[in-house]
């Protein structure tokens, strides 16, 4: 049998070409693997005929929604992770489940090596490839475009040399990745950061401009994993879907940054993620009222290290691995509700209740009958103080 290369497919005509390329450049039979992660638009059997019809032996296609939400979204919501405080990671998450994926239906069909569709100037090469060898060592990584010189123009050429049933529509401007998590947007007129971003660019958000009136909703966690909205129990799948309609309605989770990308170069990125930012809006406020102060404090250090890991493609290292432990024991009494109030592209916290709750009224009230024993406090400054006064002392004796 002859050697075969598995290739993460999306049905588009970098990857449609890349079958037949891959063939004739490196004599292996080529598995199509197309999986679902939310990301809407084309029907998979029709992907996945469209592989078979493009050359590959055989064509993979897996269902992973219910999978990325609760393997991959959850974890990123407990640890309300933003990359460079902002990009909620959404393109970042769905590359190791892909992987994943990629690496063990590899092995599973007698496959050495496997390959995707990314360049060489993005993140998503180290993504895929660090992931693989993480999951398989033993197997090598392919990128045609990057590697076997496939470049665009050379696959519109292929493509109608060879009568590939490609679905060809007006070409976008723009380069395109979506989950359920959210939708990335770059290239074109946005290589310009001074270049305003145009209501064309978005979909899973309406305008936040056109007035509406707000939307008021109660999400319910259960140990950092939100369970309920308004009452209704949803399954982690169902609560992003949700989240997306109820905030996406309002314009909340736009985003446009200029992004350190992983190979050093910046990259100007617009993003929508209505559910992820309304759901980490409310995950925080939450925690702000059930996690101890340091452990609080100490988290947000852990939060940016562990989005900077996921962002650069290290979701199956040790450190990450390591962090996640810390986080789920910080998600212990992370229950509770908390209301949001939506509307003009915001999500604003309005209350948030817990029986878990460290908030003491009776310590915090300053009316009468209040716990707080404010005569402490005195000594306290002093005691709080005294390695700075000590240090003043010294700069004065060297009229610093």
């Amino acid at each position: 049998m002859a050697e075969r290369v598995v290739l993460a497919y999306s049905g588009g005509l970098d990857t449609s070409v890349g079958i037949g390329w891959l063939k004739e450049a490196t004599g292996k039979e080529v598995v199509a693997m197309a999986i679902d992660v939310g990301q809407g638009g084309e029907d998979m059997e029709a992907i996945r005929q469209r592989a078979l019809d493009c050359g590959a032996v055989e064509s993979v296609v897996i269902d992973a929604k219910d999978e990325f939400a609760n393997d991959y979204l959850m974890p990123a919501l407990k640890t309300n992770a933003m990359y460079q405080k902002r990009y909620p990671l959404v393109s970042a998450l769905s590359r190791p489940v892909i992987a994943r994926h990629l690496a063990l239906t590899a092995k599973a069909l007698g496959a050495n090596s496997v390959a995707h569709g990314c360049t060489g100037m993005g993140n998503d090469q180290v993504r895929f490839e660090a992931s693989v060898a993480a999951i398989a060592p033993e197997l090598t990584s392919i990128a045609p475009i990057r590697d076997l010189a496939l470049t665009r123009d050379k696959a519109i050429e292929y493509a109608a040399k060879h009568n590939l049933p490609i679905a060809q529509s007006k070409k976008s401007p723009y380069s395109v990745d979506q989950n359920v998590w959210g939708r990335a947007v770059e290239t074109g007129f946005l290589e310009d950061p001074w270049n305003a971003p145009i209501e064309d660019l978005y979909t899973y958000t309406q305008d936040p401009d056109v007035f509406r009136a707000p939307t008021e909703v109660v999400i319910k966690f259960e140990a950092g994993i939100p369970v309920a909205i308004d009452g209704v129990s949803y399954t982690p799948i169902q609560i992003v879907e949700k989240m997306n309609e109820l905030a996406g309605a309002h314009g909340v989770g736009r985003i446009d940054i200029v992004e350190d990308r992983l190979v050093g170069i910046k990259s100007r990125e617009i993003y929508e993620s209505p559910a992820g930012i309304a759901l980490i809006t409310a995950h925080e406020e939450l925690e702000n009222l059930t996690l101890e102060r340091d452990v609080n404090r100490f988290k947000k250090g852990v939060e940016d290290k562990w989005a900077t890991l996921v962002y650069e493609g290290l979701w199956f290292s040790d450190l990450k691995r390591s962090l996640d432990v810390f986080v789920d024991h910080t998600q212990q009494y992370v229950t509770g509700e908390v209301r949001l109030k939506l509307q003009g592209g915001r999500a604003v916290v309005t209350g948030r209740r817990s029986e878990e709750s460290l908030y003491d009224f009776d310590l915090a009230t300053y009316d009468t009958g209040g716990t707080f024993d404010q005569s402490m406090a005195k000594g306290f400054i002093e005691l709080w103080a005294l390695p700075s006064k000590i240090s003043a002392k010294r700069a004065q004796r060297h009229n610093v």
